[in-house]
């Protein structure tokens, strides 16, 4: 195992991480920029380095800096958290060849699947189903009719190096392609440096659902079972839980081991989830695939009993799973929200200075927090500050748990969501389990 390693990461992740090596023995090196020089991942670690200035371009996606610091510390890995540099293909390729161990999977998967045109193809290659497309870049705005007119209406536009709802657009009709394609194409090459779109069906009102996956070294992969994350907003996600209300176990069984046919399929080794967009039917799609730990991976942890963190290090350490499928346990529900420092009526952010800070407690109650009393919430980074995750022994009870935490939870100097989550917790739609993808947008009248 590891003696050392640096977090290349911030907030509430780097936080989680530091907590894992710390029972594993493991010293851990912060880095943090200047807006986070009194954040609580640089107090927590063992030692603390400044990258550079607030913005993340001058500090937290500086390479040549990391791997600067990293052997100044003598770290033996690196852990890239989840955004930021965690699925940057040169980032892990600049690791290997520095000496350093990316706790993730190879640079050559991740350029594999950080192009969702080049993960289409591969998931095709491998037989595992996939969304009704054209998997190509399209040259203009007319290829792109072509496409949609093929497929028929409405489409979804997509940025191939997308995320976040990045450079994605559904739309009814060619006049809407037109106006579309060429802002969406410029977004795409703005935020992500390559333009290329591609077109799928939009299938309407599906279950986002993911399958959580670990491949260690020796070729032994297993699938940790499902989250559902189709609570969302402008196609990010606002709440998850495991195991889904929606799935019966002989669907469930085929999305696990489609998961485990696509990460094979490309030789992954780590931990990694494979996303799918599941129908009424109950047909699912691959969409695609996270090379990094998600934000979501606590409501895994929770149903499974393992530690994910401590997993990914292992793996990336040379060791073999210690388990295989058969042994994959699964026991009651995790609800996972997202706290946001953001106004709840516009969902702008709210930057500030946090004045108190109250964390619920209790029986199945989790909270991962990257802030504290007296933090900043500068507008410089994501705006998510805390995860809280309920556990029960059946969905009813994880969902009263929520209920109740949410309901105690106090952040005063800043907005959050927690206004919204109560909303979407408290709603009988939710609490039947019917959670397609616009249950914000249809349920609360939120603007998705």
């Amino acid at each position: 195992m590891f003696k050392k390693i640096l977090i290349a990461n911030r907030g509430e992740i780097a936080v989680r991480i530091i907590r894992t090596c710390r029972i594993l023995g493991i010293k851990t090196v912060a880095v943090y920029s200047e807006a986070d020089q009194h954040a609580v991942h640089v107090y927590e670690a063992d030692e603390s380095y400044l990258l550079g200035g607030a913005r993340v371009a001058e500090s937290y996606l500086k390479i040549e800096k990391i791997i600067e610091i990293a052997k100044r510390s003598k770290t033996e890995a690196i852990h890239p958290g989840y955004g930021l540099l965690s699925e940057n293909a040169e980032f892990a390729r600049r690791c290997e060849e520095a000496g350093l161990v990316f706790i993730g999977p190879s640079s050559e998967v991740i350029s594999v699947m950080g192009s969702k045109i080049e993960a289409r193809k591969q998931m095709e290659k491998a037989g595992v189903p996939v969304v009704p497309g054209i998997t190509r870049s399209l040259a203009n705005e007319e290829e792109a009719i072509n496409a949609a007119e093929k497929l028929g209406y409405p489409v979804i536009l997509k940025a191939s190096a997308g995320g976040g709802g990045i450079g994605m657009q559904v739309v009814q009709n060619a006049d809407e392609l037109r106006k579309t394609f060429e802002g969406n194409q410029k977004r795409a090459a703005d935020f992500f440096g390559n333009g290329d779109l591609f077109i799928e069906k939009y299938l309407k009102n599906p279950r986002h659902i993911e399958i959580q996956i670990l491949a260690d070294l020796f070729g032994n992969t297993v699938y940790l079972w499902e989250r559902e994350c189709s609570v969302q907003r402008r196609h990010q996600k606002v709440l998850e839980e495991a195991p889904s209300a929606f799935l019966d176990e002989s669907t469930r069984q085929k999305m696990g081991e489609a998961a485990v046919m696509a990460a094979k399929s490309i030789g992954y080794q780590s931990a990694g989830t494979v996303e799918f967009l599941v129908d009424e039917e109950k047909n699912f799609y691959f969409l695609e695939m996270n090379t990094r730990l998600q934000v979501e991976h606590p409501v895994t942890e929770e149903i499974t009993g393992l530690d994910l963190v401590e997993q990914q290090l292992r793996i990336a350490a040379g060791e073999p799973l210690g388990f295989h499928q058969r042994e994959v346990k699964r026991d009651g529900h995790a609800i996972e929200v997202r706290i946001y420092a953001e106004d709840p009526r516009t969902f702008f952010p709210s930057p500030g200075t946090i004045k108190e800070l109250f964390l619920p407690d209790g029986e199945g109650i989790r909270n991962e927090v990257g802030v504290s009393r007296q933090s900043v919430v500068t507008p410089f980074y994501d705006p998510m500050i805390a995860k809280l995750i309920a556990k029960g022994i059946t969905r009813v009870e994880a969902i009263e748990r929520m209920q109740e935490a949410l309901s105690h939870y106090k952040v005063t100097g800043i907005k959050t969501n927690i206004p919204l989550l109560l909303q979407v917790v408290k709603h009988e739609a939710f609490r039947n389990g019917n959670t397609t993808t616009d249950f914000i947008a249809k349920y609360l009248q939120v603007k998705k």
